[in-house]
């Protein structure tokens, strides 16, 4: 059996290293400015991805050396917290459900400084397009992450016929290819998807990006450390008592939230 690890590694290399060379050359700064001037501001980034692109709001909300006003908006909360039937999560209708978002947002206690980042590989399902709408319309900055290559090449399935990167201020490209997969194992068979690992990359150059610029006159930007090193649990949660119940990793009932009564 053929070793097929250089081969992945031949395409998942170049794509990252196209990815820091469009970091280096200012690429990412217009992401890195928004999000940093929300966490200023007093706000917290909303970060929302679904299905695989779960992961990447993971690696943008509440894991060590991340930012600490951070919050992941999920799916699931809707069956947790909200009116939705938990049977909707085993499949795709809840991912394609345009009609959700307003109920999604409405657990979340999200204030005017919060900015939205959202990753979607193909930026064209209903829940992803109509989040980034609701949240355009109440006046809040969007940071897409997606795959140009994919998202160009399918029909939109939101009722306004855009995609994310079409509703986006800031659009950030994956570099993943159509389908995700890069190996070709015969008979149509291919594996090797990238999209989780240059998403991992593109979160962590702007968490890197954004707590230098945080850093800059001098002030300590608010990042994790690891609940797993002496004083992780403390320094942890003295920074996140400034946030309240907005940085929460999981919804609760009963929220404080300006989004149900239209005080955006």
């Amino acid at each position: 059996m053929p070793e097929r690890t250089p081969g992945f590694l031949d395409e998942v290399g170049p794509r990252l290293q196209s990815i820091a060379d469009e970091a280096a050359a200012g690429g990412l700064d217009r992401a890195i400015e928004l999000m940093a001037d929300c966490i200023a501001a007093g706000g917290v980034v909303q970060a929302f991805g679904t299905g695989h692109s779960q992961a990447f709001a993971m690696e943008i909300a509440g894991r060590a050396g991340g930012l600490i006003p951070t919050n992941a908006i999920r799916l699931v909360d809707l069956a947790l917290n909200g009116t939705r039937d938990a049977d909707a999560l085993s499949g795709s209708e809840m991912e394609r459900d345009p009609g959700l978002a307003d109920d999604l947002l409405g657990l979340y206690p999200v204030r005017p400084d919060d900015v939205f980042i959202i990753a979607s590989n193909s930026g064209v399902n209903g829940s992803i397009v109509g989040t980034a709408l609701a949240a355009k319309a109440a006046g809040h900055s969007v940071i897409a992450v997606t795959s140009m290559q994919h998202t160009m090449a399918v029909t939109p399935k939101h009722p306004s016929g855009k995609r994310l990167s079409d509703v986006a201020d800031v659009v950030i490209d994956n570099r993943a290819p159509f389908g995700d997969t890069t190996i070709e194992l015969g008979s149509g068979v291919k594996v090797g998807a990238v999209s989780s690992i240059t998403a991992a990359f593109i979160a962590q150059l702007l968490t890197i990006g954004v707590a230098a610029r945080l850093g800059t006159d001098g002030t300590v930007p608010p990042v994790y450390i690891s609940a797993n090193i002496p004083g992780g649990d403390e320094h942890n949660s003295t920074l996140e008592a400034a946030y309240g119940n907005r940085i929460k990793r999981g919804a609760a009932p009963g929220l404080d939230n300006p989004w149900k009564v239209g005080q955006q």
